[in-house]
């Protein structure tokens, strides 16, 4: 069985509706307009992927899956509500930020891949891949429809963000976007005063212990827009997403200002934090004596983020130090 499949999903079963995907354009293949009418043929448009690849997609895409948090992200941006997405890291569906907008689309996969038969019943016109990287993955959501790898390795949000506008037909959108973020970045770091060359620490705490973001992460590039600096091992780039400590190690996410939280305050993370903050090493934290410290939606602030992620969390550091 194909890691990407279901578990109720078997590879003949899973090859029967791709070849019912290819032999049915209508199916899988034709976008339709929201009163049942077809796109006039022939009008595309050629985009250039995260991997380089070029790929002909609809001029106006109207059934968008989008396959990773940021994908998610860059269409509700642009004003597409994809008709699948992919559970964000941690959640059970959409990340907590986009919940209420996301309301109602289908969860079609996880963080660890789609599930190919759930895309098929999707029927896209185009399917946003996040940076999937499985060959084999890749070459079977290319049978269902266009399909457009977004992120690059450097998981720049600015960069997914104008190639999902380009290959939804909404590449205005894109950089009308992205003009207003670095209005709103620039009026922050101006309101900041003396606080914009503060030291940031961004941590995320979980059952397994507490893990801070290093460079090359979502929120470290914004943080570098409004020109914070930031403590210790979060100034270098790190192995993966986020770096474990040891409760030994805390004052590594120590710095003028913190800002920390969970994937999500109910279920296996509920009371976590809360126990965190009786830990003797937590409470002599600089930030913490000072109060400083900010509770964060870690789906937002520490996962794979986006645009809507980038406005959102401007607003966060806005109320916490903009004072």
């Amino acid at each position: 069985m194909l890691l990407f499949t279901s578990r109720r999903t078997t590879r003949p079963a899973a090859a029967a509706l791709l070849a019912a995907c290819a032999l049915t354009l209508s199916a899988c293949g034709s976008p339709e307009h929201k009163d049942g009418a077809k796109e006039a043929p022939g009008k595309s448009a050629r985009v250039t992927d995260a991997t380089g690849t070029a790929v002909t997609v609809p001029a106006a895409p109207r059934r968008v899956v989008a396959l990773s948090e940021m994908d998610l992200d860059s269409a509700l941006a642009l004003g597409v509500k994809p008709v699948g997405l992919t559970a964000g890291r941690g959640q059970h569906g959409a990340p907590g930020y986009l919940a209420d907008r996301a309301k109602g689309i289908p969860v079609v996969g996880a963080v660890t891949g789609p599930d190919i038969e759930k895309v098929i019943r999707s029927r896209p016109d185009v399917i946003l891949a996040g940076q999937t990287a499985d060959a084999q993955v890749l070459q079977q959501l290319r049978k269902i429809a266009p399909t457009v790898v977004t992120i690059d390795r450097a998981k720049d949000w600015k960069k997914a963000l104008t190639l999902t506008g380009r290959a939804l037909g909404r590449a205005d959108r894109a950089e009308k976007f992205l003009a207003s973020y670095d209005e709103k970045a620039a009026a922050l770091k101006k309101d900041l005063g003396s606080r914009a060359g503060a030291r940031v620490s961004v941590a995320r705490y979980s059952a397994k212990g507490t893990a801070v973001m290093q460079q090359g992460v979502f929120i470290s590039d914004l943080l570098k827009d409004l020109g914070f600096g930031r403590p210790g091992v979060q100034n270098q780039k790190g192995e993966g997403h986020s770096t474990p400590i040891s409760d030994e190690n805390l004052r590594q996410i120590d710095g003028d200002w913190l800002f920390i939280g969970t994937l999500s305050r109910t279920g296996p993370d509920a009371g976590l934090l809360e126990k965190l903050a009786g830990k003797p090493a937590y409470r002599q934290l600089k930030a913490v004596r000072y109060k400083h410290v900010t509770v964060i939606d870690g789906s937002k602030w520490t996962s794979l983020g986006g645009a809507e992620a980038a406005v959102s969390t401007l607003g966060d550091i806005r109320k916490a130090m903009a004072k």
